[in-house]
């Protein structure tokens, strides 16, 4: 009687799926509307890091550009400060240099931002992640517990063996094989998330230490952009007890580079008859007449070839290299009442750009060069003229020059390198853009750094 009412028992408890059977099933299930909430809240924080990551490299480039610059400005700054007298381009070096600094803080400021979001999103990850263990180990602990409470109807031979036939032996075989491989996969999965966790406290402990070392970085900077800007105050003090000698020198420079410029129009209206001249000559041994007088107009008809490289051109504004690869600009284009000199007007018609001794100049843009004008005279050593269709870019202040007229160059090909003021002993590239004869703003053509 003991061993038919164990039979049973063990029927109704497999066949019938009231204990054991309900057993598997929870196995199976496992808490599985808060895995699948946790599996959730895991996908959107790692959208959101991802995006931060993105955001993140970005900032890392504007940090390492800005870092750039302000080293290229503090070495022109060292340069300057050299000098007995206190420069106009030492009071530009500074504001670009604290421009930078503010720019930099700003960048460093996000960064930091950046990392107390990611800091806080891993912070909530990991504590989902042992949240989820807790709920692992509990409903591993429960099996744990149900097998115990069950070992006697769970030793496998006597359950197998007390079967009634070879179909519920089957069942009952598949029964323990889902048993072990629940078991199994509960403890992989708890080995897992223990592993999850472990590498997101160690990337937590990696942001506190990043995010020290930037807070670190902007109390520098903020220390040496106060050192910049007492430096700033005390050169325009400086610059205020001899304005009326600057006021001089900028008006002298204003009226030499008048000189230059109608001397580069002169050479490139020479050009342009030039080339009207050698069209009509042409034109007129094609047709076997007289040869026509050449037209006196400095107007060009262009090619097919130049018309296409002018639109080329045109089409790269804002995209266009720097003529030199370091460099600061310390006069810009257009009119306006200069900053530190107020009682001097500025009419530039380009822009100059404060470098380093041996810095190649560039062009910037496919073209053929159009002329080279000597002007050591003036003190300004070389000029190079570059046309790209109706495009002329110049550039002004080189020591030697690599390239003769009609060459064709590529854009950012070395033209020469830069030379030295004879007034100031510093180096600069003055550059100009032309559409026949009307200066364009480079800035507005130029690629930002």
């Amino acid at each position: 009687m003991g061993l038919k009412f164990q039979r049973v028992k063990i029927h109704k408890d497999i066949s019938h799926s009231k204990k054991i059977p309900t057993f598997a099933a929870e196995i199976r299930k496992s808490k599985l509307m808060r895995f699948l909430k946790s599996f959730l809240l895991v996908i959107c924080t790692f959208c959101a890091l991802y995006g931060s990551a993105q955001t993140s490299d970005q900032l890392k480039a504007n940090k390492k550009n800005l870092e750039s610059e302000i080293a290229d400005t503090r070495r022109l700054l060292q340069e300057t400060q050299k000098k007995e007298n206190t420069s106009l381009q030492q009071i530009s070096l500074l504001r670009k240099q604290i421009g930078n600094r503010e720019k930099l803080i700003t960048e460093l400021n996000k960064q930091i931002y950046n990392l107390e979001m990611a800091l806080d999103s891993n912070v909530k990850v990991s504590q989902n992640l042992d949240k989820k263990l807790g709920y692992m180990k509990a409903d591993y602990e429960r099996v744990v517990y149900l097998a115990f409470k069950n070992r006697k109807l769970l030793n496998k031979i006597t359950f197998l063996l007390s079967a009634d036939d070879f179909s519920q032996m089957y069942r009952r075989m598949k029964f323990f094989t889902i048993f072990s491989d629940n078991v199994k996969h509960k403890m992989e999965e708890i080995t897992n998330t223990q592993q999850e966790i472990a590498q997101k406290n160690a990337e937590i402990l990696s942001i506190k230490e990043t995010k020290i070392t930037f807070l670190e970085d902007k109390e520098c900077e903020v220390k040496l952009l106060e050192k910049d800007r007492s430096s700033e105050t005390k050169v325009l003090n400086d610059l205020k007890k001899k304005e009326k000698q600057l006021a001089n020198e900028l008006k002298s420079k204003q009226a030499k580079q008048r000189d230059i410029d109608a001397a580069i129009k002169r050479a490139i209206e020479q050009e342009i008859l030039a080339a009207n001249k050698k069209k009509a000559e042409k034109s007129s041994a094609s047709s076997g007449s007289a040869p026509a007088k050449a037209p006196s107009s400095t107007t060009l008809e262009y090619t097919p070839e130049e018309k296409i490289t002018g639109s080329s051109f045109a089409g790269n504004q804002g995209k266009l290299p720097w003529p030199v690869i370091k460099g600061n600009t310390i006069t810009y284009f257009g009119n306006y009442r200069n900053p530190d000199v107020p009682s001097v007007m500025m009419n530039s018609k380009g822009i100059d750009i404060l470098t380093e001794a041996n810095t190649p100049v560039r062009a910037v843009f496919d073209g053929v060069v159009y002329g080279i004008l000597d002007m050591s005279n003036m003190g300004v050593g070389k000029v190079v003229m570059i046309r790209h269709g109706e495009y002329i870019t110049v550039y002004q202040g080189l020591a030697n020059v690599s390239v003769k007229k009609d060459d064709k160059v590529t854009g950012k090909q070395n033209i020469g390198t830069i030379g030295k003021t004879m007034e100031r002993g510093t180096y600069e590239l003055h550059f100009e853009i032309w559409k026949e004869f009307t200066h364009l703003d480079p800035l507005l053509w130029l690629s930002q750094k």
